[in-house]
């Protein structure tokens, strides 16, 4: 046989890169400080400092010394001592950024341009905790989120990467040395079962490394700086990205990220903005001059790539600015008719978003749509373009829906198929045995004395061969009026295949009666990858030359059809 000895040069080079980057302790090969070595060093100082917090060197808006003086301010100084033996709890400032015009409303900030938003993770906790600071740059409001996980940021990202590249075990799997110029998706949060990601809620990302037709995942424990475990997955054949990424992000921020636009429409008046990570927020929804629904939005987007091992990512569509997590919107926001046999029965708002490199393997293409109806409906649809991470994914994206007022009641079928009027917040899931009632109704959420919404199950409305929802739904009041009406951080795992979606974090057994009313709704779409049965897929084809995306949507949302009581009679 014969040998390919710069091959084998090649692996031996390898080898000597990682044994002298063992030799050389908390300094690399080339000469520059060892990321990991330098992390656990800060962490030991931050543990002695006054409040042991992992500071952000890198913004625009907050000096290191000026962080430290907000956090002191602070009235839940729980979130940095363990409350009875006083022992510092390790934090992390994730991110500062302007606060974006979908929240200002809801919080009764005084400022208009000048607040800010900060947002911090506890590693112990696994919780995080969103301030809102002034034009003054006091506190305005402390909002402490329990177990749920704020995006990474650009130096957790490339801790993540560098964790994996490092690891002896990786390159063994992979085949061959590993650079970070091979990693994908490497600052997404994710979750691998039986470890501590799952086990003991740990921070964890997956950098991933596509080889042919499949990819390697690196489940890398940020909380304990460590590779946690791989897995692979098979992505399909590899084209090329259609084009570059086409969005132009300085108009995305100044026009629909930094201000809010308005719509009057067919009977309806509505607002939105993009958020930083809960995609595009209609708010302020009014219907014949009527307040109806407070706000729609998309909260996270959960991705699994394996029910029995529990890998994958959690998602954020938003705003172009940095979020490592984030597969930001890549064009505005457009108003299409809704025309059905020559009658226009509405309009659609509609949002995209998609990764850098789409259509080739683990890179992401999402798109809401917001269709208002003439008489009064409207369906919140989201919907997933391909390509993912892998030929067999399981799509879960997470819409929250926040209802005008205070009369808000709900109903929903029991066993028998009786309307059954819920007293507490609650959960159901959708099922071959669902006793639906009419029309494939779901469920009624009365608004007030004169009319209400019906809520109907997606069963292929959405134009795009569906296989159904198969939804969890869920309903919370608004505790305070605002809660959830900010930019939430991920609120639930990638890879839960029970009810435990993020959404039943706000149950705690609150009565329903004279509260305002959020209704959550969590699909379950199974991708395909296999010729001839392709869902929630996408591929890179040659037609003349030039490669093009051929796409297999998959979109969910219920229809709420609006019943006015008068009329109906």
């Amino acid at each position: 046989m014969r040998i390919d000895l710069w091959t084998m040069l090649k692996y031996l080079l390898a080898l000597f890169y990682l044994l002298l980057l063992i030799s050389c302790g908390e300094e690399k090969a080339d000469g520059t400080k060892d990321m990991i070595s330098e992390r656990k060093q800060r962490i030991q100082k931050v543990l002695k400092a006054e409040i042991p917090v992992l500071l952000l060197a890198d913004n625009d808006f907050l000096k290191e010394t000026e962080q430290m003086e907000l956090l002191g301010q602070l009235k839940n100084q729980d979130f940095f001592f363990d409350p009875k033996s006083r022992d510092p709890l390790l934090s992390e400032v994730l991110s500062i950024t302007s606060l974006r015009p979908s929240e200002r409303s809801d919080l009764h900030v005084s400022c208009r341009e000048n607040c800010l938003r900060m947002e911090l993770y506890n590693y112990a906790l696994n919780g995080t905790l969103i301030l809102t600071l002034d034009a003054e740059r006091k506190v305005h409001s402390e909002n402490f989120y329990p177990q749920m996980q704020g995006d990474l940021n650009q130096e957790l990202a490339n801790l993540a990467i560098e964790i994996a590249i490092r690891d002896s075990l990786v390159h063994s799997e992979y085949g061959r040395t590993l650079t970070r110029d091979d990693g994908v998706m490497q600052g997404t949060k994710t979750a691998l079962n039986r470890t501590k990601c799952q086990r003991s809620r740990h921070l964890c990302a997956a950098p991933t490394f596509v080889k042919g037709e499949k990819a390697l995942w690196v489940i890398v424990d940020l909380t304990d700086l460590e590779v946690a475990g791989t897995a692979w997955t098979q992505v399909g054949r590899t084209g090329m990205p259609v084009t570059e990424r086409s969005a132009q992000n300085e108009r995305m921020m100044r026009e629909y990220c930094d201000r809010s636009s308005s719509l009057v429409k067919d009977g309806w008046r509505l607002e939105y903005a993009m958020t930083r990570s809960d995609g595009l927020k209609v708010y302020n929804i009014h219907y014949k001059g009527q307040p109806v629904v407070k706000s729609i939005k998309t909260v996270d987007w959960h991705v699994s790539y394996s029910d029995v091992k529990g890998f994958g990512y959690s998602d954020a569509i938003g705003c172009p600015e940095f979020s490592m997590a984030a597969v930001v919107a890549v064009e505005p926001p457009v108003v299409k008719e809704i025309v059905e046999n020559g009658d226009t029965l509405g309009f659609s708002l509609v949002q995209k978003y998609h990764s850098d490199d789409w259509p080739i393997p683990c890179s992401y293409n999402y798109e809401q749509r917001f269709h208002f109806f003439r008489d009064g409906s409207f369906r919140p649809a989201v919907g997933s373009l391909g390509r993912g991470c892998g030929t067999d994914g399981t799509y879960r994206p997470v819409t929250r829906i926040a209802f005008e007022g205070t009369d808000q009641l709900f109903k929903a079928p029991d066993l028998r198929g009786n309307w059954t009027t819920w007293k507490e917040e609650g959960w159901s899931k959708e099922s071959e045995l669902y006793p639906y009632k009419e029309d494939k109704c779901m469920a009624e959420m009365q608004i007030d004395d004169n009319a209400s919404y019906r809520i109907i199950s997606n069963q292929g409305q959405l134009g795009d061969n569906s296989r159904g929802d198969q939804a969890w739904f869920y309903v919370t009041t608004q505790k305070n009026g605002i809660e959830g009406e900010g930019d939430l951080p991920t609120i639930g795992p990638c890879c839960n295949t029970d009810y435990r979606q993020g959404p039943e974090k706000f149950i705690n057994g609150e009565g329903l009666k004279g509260q305002g009313l959020v209704y959550w709704y969590v699909p379950d779409m199974k991708n395909d990858g296999r010729p001839g049965q392709e869902y929630c897929w996408a591929e890179s084809i040659l037609i003349n030359g030039k490669y093009v995306p051929k796409v297999y949507p998959c979109f969910s949302g219920p229809l709420l059809k609006y019943i006015n009581y008068k009329t109906a009679l």
